[in-house]
């Protein structure tokens, strides 16, 4: 089932996500759903809040960009409780898109090299050296399970030049081509 993708400006995306335990209902059937409202809303990965959900999951599948980063053809997972450890403090800048920050791109620093410790949608441990681009995809979904989006990561410049475009978002005049979840509006 296709899930609408919260935005900008919703709480749920500033929150700190919850472990996931062995009795969570229906792990299986919510990981398939965010596979398919990720593939619908073209991604390469989704985090759990950002379908509202306050939950320490991510999927990714970044086989779509294996042609370019050859780290990427073939991968497809479900990470559980993801935990990073930086193998590298070398940092490469390249740009970033989100589903939650529609129409915007910016560039962002992130470490080349990681270890990353996980469980799959069984709870089977795994634990595995990652780098490149596969890197930079796991790092921009874990930030989500910490209330991190990838715009706290540009220069302070640059968030003041795209003030209005997250504005908008916030406030709900922006166009999607996925089905998408604005911030609750205040109340006067």
């Amino acid at each position: 089932m296709k899930l609408p993708v919260y935005l900008y400006g919703h709480p749920v995306l500033r929150q700190k996500s919850e472990e996931v335990t062995a009795d969570y209902p229906e792990l299986k059937k919510l990981v398939e759903d965010m596979f398919e409202t990720m593939y619908a809303s073209e991604g390469v990965g989704l985090a759990a809040p950002q379908i509202g959900k306050n939950d320490r999951i991510v999927v990714i599948d970044a086989d779509v960009m294996g042609e370019t980063f050859p780290e990427c053809a073939g991968r497809k997972f479900a990470l559980i409780n993801p935990e990073i450890e930086v193998l590298d403090g070398d940092k490469v800048t390249r740009a970033e898109g989100c589903l939650s920050v529609p129409g915007l791109s910016e560039n962002v620093s992130r470490v080349e090299h990681i270890r990353l410790k996980w469980l799959d949608e069984d709870m089977k441990p795994h634990e595995e050296e990652m780098s490149g681009f596969l890197s930079r995809i796991v790092q921009h979904e874990c930030d989500h399970l910490d209330g991190t989006l990838y715009i706290d990561r540009i220069s302070p410049i640059r968030k003041q030049l795209i003030k209005s475009k997250l504005n908008n978002i916030a406030a709900g005049r922006t166009a999607c081509d996925y089905p998408v979840r604005y911030a609750p509006r205040k109340r006067k």
